[in-house]
Formats: C-alpha cells, sequence, structure tokens
C-alpha cells in the first residue's frame, strides 16, 4: 500500500475549504487545513514532517498566500514541495507574482474539486522521490543526506563531531546514552580519550543551538539524550 501524501489547504472560505478536503481524503489523502495565514504558519512549524504539497489561497486574512509560499521557500524541510496558488479568475498579476515567488502552478477561482485533485497529482508525481531524510523535533531539523541542523530557518554551523552527536540523540530520542557509549560512537580510533570531551561537545552544540540547546538534557549520573519533556517520546 503506497503511504498518503498530506495536503496542507489555506482557504478562507470555510465551506469551500471542508468540501475540497473531504473530496481530497475520499481520494486518499490527507488534509491539513487553515483558514488563516498564522494558522497556516503554525500547522507548518507542527506538521512540517507530514506535509507533501500545500495548496494557497492567495487571498486569507492576517498573512497572505505570498507570505506563506516565501516562509515555505525559505524553510529547511518544506523548500521543495510543490506549491499550488488559488486565484480569484482575472488576477493575472497574483499568477506572474506567485510563480516569481516560487510556486509551482496557479487554478483560477472557482475551480471543481477534479480540476484542482489533477493538478495536485500531476505535481507529485513530479517530486523528486529521492527527497532529503530529515527528523525533526519541535523548531529542530535534522537533514541526514546533508549533513546539517536547522533550528527554525536558520542552518547550524557545526563540527563533524557535533554533527555525529546530535545525530546520535535524534535517532536514538528515547535513549540516554552514557559518556563512555557517546565517545565510542563519535570517535573512531581512539576510545580512551578523556570523558569530559562529551561534555564541551555538548556544551558547544547547546551554545550553537541557542535556546533550542534545551532539547539535549543532561540525566545526572548516567549521561546525555534528548529532553523527553520537550520531543514528546
Amino acid at each position: 500500500m503506497k503511504p498518503r501524501h498530506t495536503i496542507l489547504l489555506v482557504e478562507d472560505e470555510k465551506e469551500s475549504a471542508e468540501m475540497l478536503a473531504n473530496f481530497l481524503e475520499l481520494n486518499d489523502y490527507e488534509v491539513l487545513i487553515a483558514y488563516e495565514g498564522n494558522q497556516a504558519l503554525q500547522l507548518i512549524d507542527e506538521y512540517a514532517g507530514k506535509i507533501h504539497l500545500a495548496v494557497l489561497d492567495i487571498m486569507v486574512p492576517n498573512v497572505d498566500g505570498k507570505e506563506i509560499c516565501r516562509h515555505i521557500r525559505k524553510h529547511p524541510v518544506l523548500n521543495d514541495i510543490p506549491v499550488i496558488f488559488l486565484t480569484a479568475k482575472d488576477k493575472e498579476k497574483d499568477e506572474i507574482e506567485g510563480l516569481e515567488l516560487g510556486a509551482d502552478d496557479y487554478i483560477p477561482k472557482p475551480a471543481s474539486l477534479n480540476l484542482i485533485k489533477a493538478h495536485i497529482e500531476t505535481l507529485l508525481r513530479r517530486q523528486n522521490p529521492q527527497k532529503a531524510n530529515w527528523l525533526q523535533y519541535g523548531e529542530v531539523y535534522l537533514d541526514t543526506d546533508a549533513k546539517a541542523l536547522y533550528v527554525n530557518d536558520q542552518k547550524v554551523e557545526l563540527t563533524s563531531t557535533e554533527y555525529t552527536l546530535i545525530e546520535l540523540f535524534f535517532k536514538n530520542p528515547k535513549q540516554v546514552f552514557s559518556r563512555q557509549q557517546i565517545l565510542e560512537h563519535i570517535t573512531e580510533e581512539d576510545k580512551f580519550v578523556f570523558d569530559r570531551t562529551v561534555d564541551v561537545h555538548v556544551k558547544n552544540l547547546r551554545l550553537k543551538m541557542g535556546d533550542a540547546g534545551e532539547i539535549i538534557k543532561t540525566y545526572r549520573g548516567i549521561g546525555y539524550g534528548l529532553n523527553r519533556d520537550l520531543v514528546n517520546v
């Protein structure tokens, strides 16, 4: 059975949004609905790991569809997902600006449910199947293909050892590692390095991550791991 795709739908006309969402769900999609821009940004932050495509009405309250598109294109996880703009029938300027912002397609409103579905299917078929493997806990994202760490939209410059350390925690969120276990993971040759070296690496990693560094917890008398109160594992 193929995995279900998740669509972010941003549309302020509730009846239209719910009708489209129900139709897509009947066609084996999962749908996250936002009726205004701030709600859309919240869904992006919370469910970035699940979203495969976005359908954005340009004229939504608070944060409009263009700004949401900008946010998606700067997002470390979502920057390459397909984006479809829903536009008013004769707003050619909006269509051109939307495409310049990085949207992949636009659909004039009103549009039939089947037409929207066809556009979605076409874009998902084109989407690169080799999407980066990433892990997300809250506002922290780890791209395991590029070996890169992001806090919100900002890349955090790490040493090779610091990346290896955060990847160990992210891939084993329920486990607490002793200093010796960490040393054996981050050093390939000399296993007799002074174990306080781990404390220095953890300290530097936390400093580089800023406030998000609290995701790494010190378990006194045991070692280090992810803060389970923050990552809900």
